[in-house]
């Protein structure tokens, strides 16, 4: 039964209702409630009063106090606090309107001035709500990632990675910009073989586009293992044309991570820690001879160290038992190490390796890192000379040798 039949059900029934003593009205309301399916005490209500509800443009509006001059002084004041909410802004209007007023930073008269004190949350925030949906719709229009390119790179998560064939890469960058993001400044590329945990760097000075596939050609040719898979977030540095372009001609497949899923690039995310912050820490980099350092650094000492000296635990179980997740791992070993026991890796590959491994020594190879890191820590004091930077601790303590930095 639609709502016109059931008012028209309820005033056949009406005046018999109003008539009827009380017993007779409970037999009423029963067949009423039964055929309508309504509720009894709402029925009862509909029954005792007959209300006519006006329409939407015969109901009195409540006239608008705060219009004009006081909404364009309220979205100023609004933008000056860094544009809170009505509860928060409530406070600031109580508490800053005279002080602007007095800077010359809101020139209002009296009158205006005291509807922004009294105005309450709620108005506040219905007041901006035409200013904040303006705000919405310019970002709305903002430039978007080119759908095309997105259409040609198929998505993988970390299980869709073939784990047990070489050259699977995934890669990553890490911004060496300090406390602020501004100007220009050294981006580490990361790139890891996720079969054997071989791992390349590269410095590049800025986000462009040409700077990250040269610097992924050089990691490339430094990789003693033929890249057949190439895996990056969605960076526009690292995902681009140029770089579809490179796979193409390299014969290497291009794929790419979900937005907003770290997790996809799992294992190059590991190598940030330990071989870019961990080295570098997290002070901003951004001239040309810290970044001749840290390629110094990535493509001779640092990458023998981390490659032939440090040992690589991989997953091999995971168990849930009783709501506890138990991890099982295999013996650790060094990337150098996996890919000699490998039969998939050519004889000659693993001659060049071994002479390598047998040409070098750990503890040189360590007090030549910490040497490096000295250096790049006194460019980065001489830069900073006279210009009143206080250096945060936390940046540096991660930073390899910091006990010799202290002594710099």
């Amino acid at each position: 039964m639609d709502t016109e039949s059931k008012r028209q059900y309820m005033e056949t029934l009406r005046k018999q209702y109003l008539k009827s003593n009380k017993q007779e009205k409970g037999i009423i309301l029963d067949e009423y409630c039964k055929r309508t399916c309504e509720d009894r005490k709402h029925a009862i209500k509909k029954f005792r009063y007959k209300v006519k509800l006006k329409k939407p443009h015969e109901r009195k509006k409540r006239p608008k106090i705060y219009i004009g001059q006081v909404i364009v002084d309220l979205v100023k004041v609004w933008d000056i606090f860094e544009r809170p909410c009505g509860q928060r802004l409530k406070t600031l209007l109580e508490d800053e309107v005279d002080k602007l007023r007095r800077l010359n930073e809101l020139k209002c008269s009296d009158e205006i001035a005291q509807q922004l004190k009294k105005m309450s949350p709620s108005t506040i925030d219905r007041r901006l709500n035409r200013t904040k949906e303006d705000l919405k719709l310019n970002l709305k229009y903002k430039k978007k990632r080119d759908m095309t390119l997105l259409s040609l790179v198929p998505t993988k998560t970390s299980v869709d990675l073939d784990r047990n064939i070489p050259g699977n890469t995934q890669i990553d960058c890490v911004e060496h910009c300090g406390a602020s993001a501004s100007g220009e400044y050294v981006n580490s590329l990361t790139t890891v073989d996720i079969l054997f945990g071989w791992t390349e760097n590269e410095a590049l000075m800025g986000k462009g586009q040409r700077a990250a596939v040269n610097g992924v050609h050089n990691c490339n040719k430094r990789s003693p293992i033929d890249w057949c898979e190439i895996h990056p977030d969605n960076g526009s540095n690292i995902l681009n044309y140029h770089m579809l372009e490179y796979a193409k001609q390299n014969n290497i497949e291009l794929s790419r991570s979900r937005p907003y899923k770290k997790n996809d690039n799992c294992f190059v995310e590991q190598k940030n820690s330990t071989h870019v912050r961990k080295p570098f820490g997290y002070l901003r980099f951004d001239t040309k001879e810290e970044l001749d350092i840290m390629n110094n650094l990535y493509r001779n000492e640092l990458r023998i160290y981390k490659n032939f000296y440090q040992p690589v635990m991989k997953l091999t179980e995971k168990l849930r038992i009783k709501g506890r997740v138990h991890r099982k791992y295999d013996k650790p070993q060094t990337p150098y190490k996996r890919i000699m026991a490998s039969p998939l890796i050519k004889d000659s590959v693993k001659k060049e390796l071994t002479k390598t491994y047998e040409n070098s020594n750990p503890a040189e190879l360590k007090r030549q890192i910490d040497i490096k890191i000295k250096k790049l820590y006194k460019a980065y004091k001489k830069k900073n000379e006279g210009k009143n930077i206080t250096i945060d601790k936390q940046l540096v303590t991660s930073m390899v040798s910091y006990h010799l930095i202290h002594q710099v």
